[in-house]
């Protein structure tokens, strides 16, 4: 009798592991991006409210303030009452390059002159300093966000998709890695790891791979997609982000605004939406990319885990 127990529970043993294996090995469900191409306040509300989530806590809004004089940050006309319906603080981080938004007096000045503080309540998160989350990155051990970070228990992340002259494109994942960084992070990340002062000079592969550690260390501390949503707008579509001041004229038309769950999934749906015009308006774009090897952050972002470049593309029209 002891010894058919122990066949049995052997058995049982077995089937139990293949069972696992069978839903470990098991894709996972594919990512959902929503799409409408009314770049209006309607459409970003519709693109939020597709997404069925609600900030948690005390919630914070993330964008990109733009630098001064004229790039081509999201207006605060376009994005007031997705703001007002996340019921967030909008929060930014201090650039690592000398500009108008380099230090926090400033950055408030820049901030209040662009608009952000008539539609919500405006934090600087590394105004004092930062916090580190942890990172198990092949380069990031560590990756240092503004202190005022945890203050916030949801993150709205609204990005406006463009093309970057050292990333080749800035999307929701370079919103989350640089874009949350304090000044020290943002030099560890341009420097994968090695300098807390310099952000230049460092290997251009091992900055993008950084980006997806960054921001893995970001949507895990929130729950991986529990408490951080995303947006992204297909608008100015500039080669050059917002980060600078004098940005060249776009030569691609305006598309649209897309959201999701999942960093990945979105900016990949941002780059194909790109890459259909790469024999046409989206030429010089697609050349800013590729020369900055810009799709190896798509890459390594989805082995790291941070989310899947496969997706469903929902409309929203």
């Amino acid at each position: 009798m002891k010894k058919f127990m122990r066949s049995a529970l052997l058995g049982l043993g077995v089937l139990v592991s293949f069972v696992s294996a069978v839903f470990a090995a098991a894709p996972k469900e594919i990512p959902v991006v929503y799409m409408t191409k009314s770049i209006t306040p309607e459409g970003m509300v519709r693109a939020y409210q597709a997404l069925n989530w609600k900030p948690s806590g005390r919630g914070a809004v993330k964008l990109s303030t733009g630098e001064p004089p004229a790039s081509n940050y999201l207006r605060p006309q376009l994005i007031a009452d997705v703001v007002r319906l996340a019921g967030g603080t909008i929060v930014e981080c201090n650039t690592a390059y000398n500009g108008s938004r380099a230090e926090s007096a400033m950055h408030y000045q820049v901030a209040k002159d662009h608009g952000f503080t008539a539609i919500a309540p405006f934090t600087i998160l590394d105004e004092k300093g930062d916090a580190s989350l942890p990172a198990a990155g092949v380069h990031l051990k560590e990756n240092l966000v503004g202190k005022a970070f945890t203050d916030f228990d949801s993150y709205l992340v609204l990005t406006h998709f463009k093309g970057h002259a050292m990333a080749g494109f800035g999307g929701a994942i370079k919103n989350i890695s640089i874009g949350l960084a304090s000044r020290t992070g943002k030099c560890l990340l341009h420097s994968a790891g090695k300098s807390r002062t310099n952000p230049w000079g460092g290997v251009q592969d091992h900055f993008l791979e950084s980006m997806g550690e960054a921001g893995k260390s970001v949507s895990d501390a929130l729950g991986q997609g529990a408490r951080i949503a995303y947006i992204n707008v297909m608008n100015r579509l500039s080669v050059d982000c917002d980060c600078d001041g004098h940005p060249d004229e776009p030569d691609m038309h305006d598309v649209g605004i897309l959201s999701s769950s999942d960093p990945v999934a979105l900016d990949q749906a941002c780059i194909d939406l790109v890459y259909a015009q790469k024999d046409g308006e989206g030429a010089s774009l697609v050349n800013r990319i590729e020369s900055r090897h810009g799709l190896h952050t798509l890459e390594n972002a989805e082995k790291i885990g941070l989310g899947r470049r496969k997706y469903r593309l929902v409309s929203l029209d």
